[in-house]
């Protein structure tokens, strides 16, 4: 039933699909989180990457997708030097909706500083990043058709969007899109721009720095730890981005007055 101030009428909406996805390192499940059960190759690659479990896409020697009756498993058998890692810092995640921080045993794994990001050369145009925007928006079929996703995207001021991942959950979003730049073989992001549908909490800011890129940009207002952690990575920090307009919270220089 859809209820306006015009009256009330029979309606019909899609709702996007969530699951449990057990990310399995070497037999032994690492995370389960609620995600979308799509782009899963993406998501276990990315947030491998996020959690430090691999540095690159090749420590991962074998990738596996199996359905259960409960939800899916991602298995994910390690080169040895990796495994031994994993084995030796394990810890149980669990979230709703990908809460990247629910089960972190440790306040400093939480809060770490991520490595300085690259890209000082990089300079955007305020209205190309509005573009930048609004191209996310019509590259989100799912986001279009339930009303109930969040989307990442990369896009460079020279080649546009590049890619765009969607997920019920923002940090699952996020990882898939870290997971598909580094399985296409892009290992860096130093030219573009990070472009979220969510808000800025200081995990979001952790993971744009695994992928090195230098310009955040998201629809919502960040965190004071977010400010603060992308102000130490260097990374320039925009936000509450709308159609007329976007703050931005550190490293304005790359941002054209």
């Amino acid at each position: 039933m859809r209820w306006t101030t015009d009256g009330v009428a029979p309606g019909h909406r899609r709702a996007p699909e969530e699951t449990a996805v057990a990310l399995v390192h070497d037999a032994s499940t690492t995370a389960v989180m609620m995600a979308t059960p799509a782009d899963l190759e993406d998501f276990a690659v990315g947030f491998s990457l996020s959690e430090g479990a691999i540095v690159r896409v090749e420590d991962i020697r074998e990738l596996d997708v199996v359905a259960q009756d409960l939800g899916v498993e991602v298995r994910m058998w390690l080169a040895p030097e990796r495994g031994l890692h994993v084995a030796s810092r394990r810890r149980r995640l669990a979230g709703p909706t990908g809460c990247g921080l629910c089960g972190v045993d440790s306040l400093a794994e939480a809060v770490r500083s991520p490595r300085p990001v690259a890209g000082e050369a990089l300079r955007v145009d305020p209205a190309a990043l509005l573009a930048a925007m609004a191209a996310l928006s019509n590259a989100q079929p799912l986001g279009r058709e339930t009303r109930a996703m969040h989307a990442a995207g990369f896009w460079t001021p020279t080649s546009g969007l590049l890619a765009v991942r969607e997920d019920v959950g923002r940090h699952n979003a996020l990882d898939k899109l870290i997971g598909a730049r580094a399985r296409s073989g892009a290992v860096d992001g130093s030219d573009g721009v990070v472009l979220l549908t969510s808000r800025v909490s200081v995990e979001m800011v952790q993971k744009t720095a695994i992928l090195g890129a230098p310009i955040l940009c998201a629809v919502s207002a960040p965190t004071a730890l977010a400010i603060r952690v992308a102000e130490e990575a260097g990374i320039t920090l925009v936000a509450v981005a709308r159609a007329d307009g976007f703050e931005v919270f550190s490293h304005n220089e790359r941002i054209l007055a």
